[in-house]
């Protein structure tokens, strides 16, 4: 498994936005899907691409376009993961989206799946899981493993914050279960650790919560 923290001064300042108590949820959403482009930026590095004719007002050149057949696929994970949806979109306009609810039980830390929208079969398929936290590493094996089953063996996950508890796990899980995939995770910032609670310290609080506010 690849693990990279992208080191870069406006990935830094756009992530202290976040982790600030006093950024309001307007500021937060919109600063999430910047950081969102910019971590984009290197998790698509390796994206597939074709070689096109384009017309120029001076000649013809060649150029590149995004893979048609088959798509990049986006996952983001509900619900925090629809925060980092339009960051997303905005780097890969021609990618398709498709959705996993996953929440995590708060008293075993385990996850729940509770929607499904994607596609039966990913055989080929670049796929770009979005979710702001890998804290227990739970829900990112268990979205990992969905995609798995249905053929995908190119898998990206963007994070915006890792806890180095659900690195582990996530590591110890492409060791073993899939070993065959090409698993990449690409982060802003790799944190302290994990609280009795299961966020990330220092983190920067629930993300959804953020990003949506409080949902009894």
């Amino acid at each position: 498994m690849r693990f990279e923290v992208i080191d870069h001064p406006l990935v830094a300042h756009k992530l202290r936005l976040l982790r600030s108590v006093d950024t309001p949820t307007e500021v937060f959403r919109v600063v999430t899907n910047e950081l969102v482009a910019l971590l984009a930026y290197e998790a698509t590095r390796n994206v597939k691409t074709e070689i096109v004719e384009v017309t120029t007002p001076i000649a013809q050149a060649t150029g590149i376009h995004l893979s048609r057949s088959p798509r990049p696929i986006i996952v983001p994970i509900l619900r925090a993961g629809l925060g980092m949806l339009d960051g997303m979109i905005h780097s890969m306009p021609t990618a398709e989206v498709g959705f996993l609810g996953i929440r995590r039980d708060e008293q075993t830390l385990e996850p729940i799946t509770y929607a499904n929208r994607l596609p039966d079969d990913l055989k080929g398929r670049q796929c770009y899981i979005i979710d702001p936290m890998l804290a227990t590493g739970g829900t990112l094996v268990d979205t990992v493993n969905y995609l798995y089953v249905r053929g995908a063996r190119d898998i990206t996950a963007i994070c915006i914050l890792a806890a180095p508890e659900g690195v582990a796990a996530v590591q110890a899980s492409a060791k073993h279960a899939f070993a065959d995939v090409n698993l990449s995770v690409f982060t802003a910032a790799l944190d302290e650790r994990l609280d009795e609670r299961g966020f990330i310290v220092p983190g920067l609080g629930d993300a959804g919560d953020r990003l949506y506010g409080t949902v009894d």
